[in-house]
């Protein structure tokens, strides 16, 4: 008991962090975790512990054998550059590198049996954010952009014979600054998931609720404040889409896992992302585990998600785009898209690996590759290109109890 009280009280310190991070399917993490991250971002049928469990389908916390509870950190490193070229407006012509250094992201999950069919699960983790910041290389508009999403999740599985059922609360901390001063809020959801064992094979499928916050006096999107009229600030609202998931697993083999989710992301429907003509996603996950001892296991991967950002190719840049109900420069409005957010990355290779030093401890470790992606827009007064690739280095530990 005291463990647990330990435990639920660094999740309530880490909900508290705010963290930036390039994401990579749109502006979500493929995975949460080493473990899962290292295999694709799979889960939804073969969760590997507490925080992939909750995060992919709270129904898998019904497979998760005794109580445990896991530790883990991602040195999250992006290459984020950009070319400008432009005759007549007033960012000029420049080229560069963004100058955001590196994050860390924190998660953490707890898993506790409490009988043979009930399984109680609580996990905080970083979950989605992108940011540039070029205001040493943006000669006119220095872009400088950052939001990030926190999530705390309590959630339950129940199993009744081959079927498992789970169901978690997303409780969201969401922080956005567009360069005029941090704007946060919050906002709840639902994940609901089910789980079906068949022999050897593992089924799942799990669904997310959107999750709508209110950026309150975050940008100027339609440029009043420069009148002197008023102080220029607009509210937006941002949603963290609904998602669809569902994953099948086989574990028939000796030693090996194999595991491939696909989900669907709708960023087409949600606020914020809708207004920037971002595209629904479907996103595909496989992964692989080989138990090569005793101790330890090795992972490998492969996630895809085409770029949702869509192209506006010979855009008039003297026109005007409605965002939210502010009337912005269709020129400014490209500009913000495309160089302050762009997350455009598409194909993801994943590795790692797991050592059991005793029955109760365990480390993972693993390494993911989001290969590089780049969007170019034209249209009469030159050219907007944004180009994004990653790194992420993953470690992390798993306590039984």
């Amino acid at each position: 008991m005291k463990k647990s009280v330990k435990v639920l009280a660094a999740v309530a310190v880490l909900t508290g962090l705010s963290v930036n991070v390039f994401a990579t399917n749109g502006d979500n993490l493929i995975g949460v975790g080493p473990a899962s991250r290292a295999m694709g971002g799979t889960g939804m049928a073969a969760p590997q512990d507490a925080i992939s469990a909750i995060f992919t389908n709270p129904a898998g916390l019904s497979q998760l054998e005794g109580s445990q509870f896991n530790f883990a950190g991602t040195y999250f490193a992006p290459t984020v550059k950009a070319t400008v070229r432009s005759a007549g407006m007033p960012v000029g012509n420049w080229s560069g590198k963004s100058q955001d250094a590196a994050y860390a992201v924190p998660a953490i999950g707890l898993s506790s049996k409490i009988d043979d069919k009930l399984t109680f699960g609580i996990a905080a983790y970083g979950v989605s954010g992108m940011g540039v910041d070029y205001r040493n290389k943006d000669t006119g508009g220095k872009m400088n952009t950052k939001v990030s999403v926190m999530k705390f999740v309590p959630a339950f599985s129940y199993k009744y014979g081959s079927l498992s059922y789970g169901a978690g609360l997303d409780i969201d901390y969401q922080a956005a600054d567009f360069g005029k001063g941090l704007s946060h809020n919050y906002a709840l959801g639902v994940r609901l998931g089910a789980g079906y064992e068949y022999g050897k094979w593992n089924f799942g499928l799990t669904y997310v609720t959107p999750q709508n916050v209110n950026h309150e006096r975050v940008y100027d999107f339609d440029g009043e404040g420069l009148s002197g009229t008023y102080n220029g600030f607009d509210d937006l609202k941002l949603e963290n889409p609904a998602q669809y998931g569902a994953g099948v697993s086989y574990k028939g083999l000796d030693k090996w896992v194999l595991s491939a989710d696909v989900k669907y992301v709708d960023w087409a429907n949600a606020d914020g992302y809708s207004d920037f003509d971002w595209e629904s996603q479907t996103v595909f996950g496989l992964g692989v585990q080989n138990k090569t001892t005793d101790k330890l296991t090795l992972r490998a991967g492969w996630n895809y998600g085409k770029n949702p950002l869509k192209k506006h190719d010979n855009f008039n840049p003297m026109g005007t785009t409605v965002v939210q109900g502010k009337t912005m420069s269709t020129y400014n409005y490209e500009y913000f898209r495309i160089i302050g957010f762009p997350g455009i990355v598409e194909h993801h290779l994943t590795l790692g690996a797991g050592y059991e030093f005793s029955p109760k401890f365990a480390l993972n470790v693993g390494y993911k590759k989001a290969f590089a992606k780049s969007i170019t827009e034209n249209s009469s007064d030159g050219s907007i290109k944004s180009e994004l690739s990653e790194d992420a280095y993953d470690l992390g530990l798993t306590f039984k109890f």
